[in-house]
């Protein structure tokens, strides 16, 4: 069971959208408790740690859905996080509220299947997926996407996570063996980031949360390449890199607009291009 709560002051929304959870669920055997809010305030004043999935709208009155997201984050850190709008800017900023996906209205089953699928995923992931990490004479359990990404220091390892850092001693290559299939890419010899967790990428540093990591010239095709592949799937479409050795630029712009320059996620309505 999944419990999902949808934030949207249109009612004629919602109810596309409770049906399609309705569809889904008949088609792949899955099952949903949905609750709806018709306003951001109610949403923050009822809210449960619970919920495994929010849908948030972006426009609505007294409160938008990003300022909603930022206190959410104050409340929870954890629960997926999906946009549902027809402001394509906002796609960007979902980041800062660690949003896993957004879906452009009027919103499509196609679309919607695609970003629950990959909702569904996450949240499995993070509820049941967890590696022992020791400590000194302890272990300790974390999960998985709680892992924005791990360093190594000599023989040293750091994980970097949503809630503190931790160190032990082993190899990177060992963690990205136990993360594999997990979204975890190497941005140079030192570094294994959680695509999840990126902010932006601009030249040879990715912005990982807060903190700005190196990409080194060996790894850097291999990984724009699965970068614009995890966000390729954010928007239904595909991103293909043209030139891997330039500047990774991502705008915003109006959605479903047919853009001649290329790569251009229909979709999502975000241009991702290299200059």
């Amino acid at each position: 069971m999944y419990n999902v709560a949808i934030v949207e002051d249109s009612k004629e929304a919602t109810d596309v959208l409770k049906s399609y959870f309705d569809r889904f669920s008949e088609e792949m055997d899955a099952r949903f408790n949905v609750v709806c809010f018709d306003n951001a305030l109610d949403f923050l004043e009822n809210y449960s740690s619970a919920f495994n999935l929010v849908l948030m709208d972006i426009n609505m009155p007294h409160m938008d859905g990003m300022e909603a997201s930022h206190r959410l984050r104050e409340i929870d850190n954890n629960v997926t996080l999906i946009f549902v709008t027809n402001m394509a800017q906002y796609a960007i900023r979902g980041y800062e509220v660690g949003a896993t996906d957004f879906i452009v209205k009027p919103v499509h089953y196609y679309d919607f299947r695609l970003k629950l699928e990959r909702a569904v995923s996450h949240i499995d992931m993070q509820t049941q997926q967890k590696i022992s990490i020791k400590i000194d004479d302890s272990i300790k359990c974390v999960r998985v996407g709680d892992i924005m990404y791990v360093e190594v220091i000599k023989h040293k390892l750091v994980f970097h996570t949503v809630n503190e850092t931790l160190e032990t001693y082993g190899t990177l290559k060992q963690v990205e063996a136990v993360l594999s299939g997990a979204n975890f890419v190497r941005c140079n010899q030192c570094y294994l980031v959680n695509l999840g967790y990126v902010n932006g990428a601009k030249g040879f540093t990715v912005t990982v949360g807060n903190d700005e990591l190196t990409i080194s010239r060996s790894n850097k095709k291999a990984f724009f390449q699965k970068l614009n592949k995890f966000l390729g799937g954010v928007g239904g479409g595909k991103v293909k890199i043209y030139d891997p050795n330039r500047t990774l630029q991502i705008r915003p712009i109006r959605a479903g607009v047919a853009c001649r320059r290329k790569p251009f996620c229909v979709g999502c309505g975000v241009e991702v291009t290299f200059g």
